[in-house]
């Protein structure tokens, strides 16, 4: 495979592939939390694998169709990974329904702290994804990951100050949310736009999932339960919008390719946008319901009642007995 002046092999592409086919179906999970059934989540995964995030990953990064003849970009995953996984997550989400109480009672998060942290492994781990799309140690891999970065504070800072202004606390789980807001919004451009483009990316980004949140819950209903697709989903969409803009050399971006402007550029993107979101909804539908004619979507009340740790794996995330 090559990249500009570098050679990768097969397999090294291939196993630097993985990482993204891997990750994606686990940005999903958040979104059903507390109530899917293990084997169904195992089955549908397994199975969406193969026909949505594969076909849409060939489609943007394997000379497929959108990229060679819609002219579409996506550096490291805002169509491929964020936007396949936001909206198969919210269609999932509707399809096995709400959690009991939702949306009554109060739902705070088990813990904070591993909240915080796991979001700050994700941040790193963000690094090697966006730098590593430049599939070479050079000044490219370096821009993407200092875009990341950038994007990703910006976006949790912007959104600790929304939440002090909405809510009167800034808390360590917006400032995650936030940071993941910007990561993914970030991603799609990294590797292409300028420093500042990043933060300006980051703070839209969070201007725009923050009330997202409030959409999908509380307007539409839908128990998405760690806000997958309005932080992952529209995070994506938005910067691969995004980039038709920032892609601009009077903003600091790289240009665009020998006969494309920014609003054909922004066309591109729109078309890549629709056509995925359209593809993975309806698959992850299909997928979803043939798979719950085997194996039921959801566990009954009782197990979800007790907790699927306990139901479902026997085992308790903490014993203080």
């Amino acid at each position: 495979l090559l990249r500009g002046d570098t050679t990768v092999t097969e397999r090294t592409f291939a196993l630097f592939q993985m990482t993204f086919a891997a990750i994606t179906p686990a940005l999903m999970v958040g979104a059903w939390v507390d109530r899917a059934r293990f084997g169904w989540v195992v089955a549908f995964c397994a199975i969406w694998g193969l026909a949505v995030y594969a076909p849409v990953a060939h489609w943007m990064w394997g000379e497929g169709w959108l990229a060679t003849k819609i002219g579409a970009k996506d550096y490291a995953g805002g169509i491929v990974v964020h936007t396949t996984a936001g909206v198969s997550a919210l269609v999932a989400a509707m399809l096995i329904g709400k959690r009991q109480g939702f949306p009554r009672t109060l739902m705070l998060p088990h813990s904070p702290s591993l909240t915080f942290a796991g979001a700050a492994m994700l941040w790193v781990g963000w690094f090697g994804f966006n730098g590593g799309s430049a599939l070479t140690a050079d000044d490219a891999a370096s821009s993407a990951i200092i875009a990341t970065h950038l994007g990703a504070s910006a976006g949790a800072l912007v959104w600790l100050l929304i939440e002090k202004v909405k809510v009167g606390k800034a808390t360590s789980v917006g400032f995650a949310t936030g940071a993941i807001a910007g990561l993914a919004s970030v991603t799609p451009a990294a590797g292409w736009i300028s420093p500042g483009a990043a933060i300006l990316i980051g703070v839209i980004a969070a201007l725009v999932c923050f009330p997202m949140i409030q959409i999908v819950k509380k307007t539409l209903g839908i128990d998405d339960s760690l806000d997958v697709f309005a932080v992952h989903g529209i995070g994506g969409i938005t910067g691969s919008l995004l980039l038709a803009v920032f892609l601009s050399p009077a903003l600091g971006g790289n240009g665009y390719d020998e006969g494309s402007t920014m609003i054909s550029q922004l066309a591109a993107q729109l078309v890549a946008v629709g056509a995925v979101a359209i593809w993975s909804a309806v698959a992850s539908a299909v997928i979803a319901v043939l798979v719950s004619l085997a194996i039921p979507m959801r566990v009954s009340e009782d197990e979800e009642r007790e907790g699927l740790d306990l139901s479902s794996h026997g085992e308790r995330a903490w014993e203080f007995e």
